[in-house]
């Protein structure tokens, strides 16, 4: 399967150079270019990407603001966005997941981290940039964990598959670790955020220090 790509930025040198590294992949076609975030959302919604790549500042409706309108609470059907920016401060993250991003870049990642970060996406993973994440998590860490006994309601295994995700390992990794299937992984996945009230995996790891089910 192909996915599909909208790339929204408001430099024409970063998109020129988003589309070369994405068009290179067999498995992946940019389908759209925005150049603000008006036109980010109009397109998104006529194209359906699988992906929406979306830089922050833009003129008009900003990355963040595009993002919740694509993807945040209450959207019926939310598109997929990842948000790609120069800019590694912590509102912006925090914006941008709980506005429903399911991955945040930064622009000096690498095509590698880039590509890798699309085919998340598209098939329902989320990837933080390492260093965004290591901070993030050293956050929820110093912020003191509640007692370990709080467990949502949660499953032995379905603990397991949450220490997992907290610790970065995609569904492929957890099934393997765990010796189960991805579709598995899936199901608890989607039985985990329910009971948590969590929008994605970074939401997940969150809960997952905060209660001291991490070390």
């Amino acid at each position: 399967m192909t996915i599909r790509v909208l790339i929204a930025d408001d430099q024409r040198m970063v998109r020129t150079g988003f589309r070369y590294m994405l068009d290179a992949e067999d498995d992946i076609e940019v389908v759209g270019e925005a150049d603000d975030g008006v036109e980010a959302v109009r397109l998104a919604r006529e194209l359906r990407p699988d992906v929406t790549l979306m830089d922050i500042r833009m003129p008009g409706v900003d990355g963040l603001e595009a993002t919740r309108r694509l993807a945040g609470p209450g959207v019926a059907d939310p598109l997929r966005v990842v948000v790609v920016t120069t800019f590694d401060l912590d509102e912006y993250v925090h914006a941008a997941l709980t506005g429903g991003a399911v991955g945040f870049l930064l622009k000096d990642a690498g095509p590698a981290l880039l590509i890798e970060a699309v085919r998340a996406a598209a098939r329902g993973d989320a990837l933080v940039s390492p260093r965004i994440t290591v901070r993030l998590l050293r956050h929820f860490a110093e912020t003191g964990p509640r007692p370990r006994g709080d467990r949502a309601g949660l499953t032995d295994r379905e603990l397991d598959i949450v220490r997992a995700v907290a610790r970065g390992l995609t569904n492929t990794e957890v099934a393997a670790e765990l010796y189960v299937t991805v579709s598995t992984v899936k199901t608890h996945l989607a039985s985990i955020q329910n009971k948590l009230g969590a929008r994605n995996r970074v939401e997940i790891a969150a809960w997952a220090y905060r209660g001291g089910h991490v070390d």
